[in-house]
């Protein structure tokens, strides 16, 4: 059977599919499959990983390897039973329990960089969902974008497969509100979930946060803020009693 679309109606097409993505987080893009796993290199077995230092209110527990550079290890105030893994410095300035190896550490830098790179250079499946505001949305895999700040004021969802990849595109800051969280459902992983923040990330008191950060700026955790993933900064990172957990899917150092 021949199925006839008047003029008028097909003229309508384009506005009606890009509303079903735009007004509903639950419809999947065409271009979703441009949504692969960014790759980490060596900077995939860090779990906080800066160019120019990281402060500590403490005492903050870090799961997976801790480093600084090009900045000396005096910049790196974590102490050795915070961390269960490795804290890596370029000199001796650091915690008595580093290891210097700037040539590392030099490597793994260049592979974060590469990756903020990569991640926002995706072709964006959504632009400007919910004009910033994520807070309440269920997000299905792909590549999201917005060149505004990002702001999550309520609990908002990843939904989808232990395969399936969701990027983050932020141009301006990311933004979470004190005591509210991050969560997954369907099998979604939170090592699939990056977050390319080309400002700053802030991640308020007692929010629980998932994802790989990849940011430009500074990254600061308030109170008792909780990450299951990793914290990458082209700055520095600030913590505050936080509890930083690796995703159990990435390997740790032993």
């Amino acid at each position: 059977m021949k199925i006839l679309i008047s003029n008028a109606k097909k003229s309508l097409l384009p506005l009606i599919i890009a509303s079903l993505f735009a007004g509903n987080a639950m419809a999947k893009g065409s271009g979703a499959a441009s949504a692969y796993a960014v790759e980490l290199g060596a900077a995939g077995t860090f779990t906080i990983l800066s160019k120019s230092g990281i402060t500590d209110v403490k005492t903050s527990a870090i799961t997976g390897d801790v480093g600084t550079s090009p900045i000396t290890g005096a910049a790196l105030l974590i102490s050795c039973p915070e961390v269960t893994g490795t804290i890596f410095t370029v000199d001796a300035n650091g915690p008595l329990c580093a290891i210097n190896s700037a040539y590392d550490l030099g490597v793994a830098v260049g592979d974060m960089e590469t990756a903020y790179n990569d991640a926002a250079r995706r072709p964006a499946d959504s632009t400007e969902l919910g004009a910033g505001e994520i807070g309440g949305l269920t997000l299905v895999p792909g590549v999201y974008k917005w060149s505004t700040n990002v702001n999550i004021s309520t609990d908002v969802t990843f939904k989808g497969t232990s395969n399936d990849v969701w990027i983050m595109q932020v141009s301006g800051n990311l933004n979470q509100a004190n005591s509210t969280r991050v969560t997954l459902a369907g099998g979604a992983l939170a090592k699939n979930i990056f977050w390319q923040v080309a400002g700053q990330t802030a991640l308020g008191t007692d929010a629980f946060f998932k994802g790989i950060v990849l940011s430009k700026t500074l990254i600061s955790l308030n109170t008792h803020t909780e990450v299951k993933g990793r914290l990458f900064s082209g700055t520095a990172v600030t913590l505050q009693k936080n509890t930083v957990t690796a995703p159990v899917e990435f390997p740790v150092r032993p």
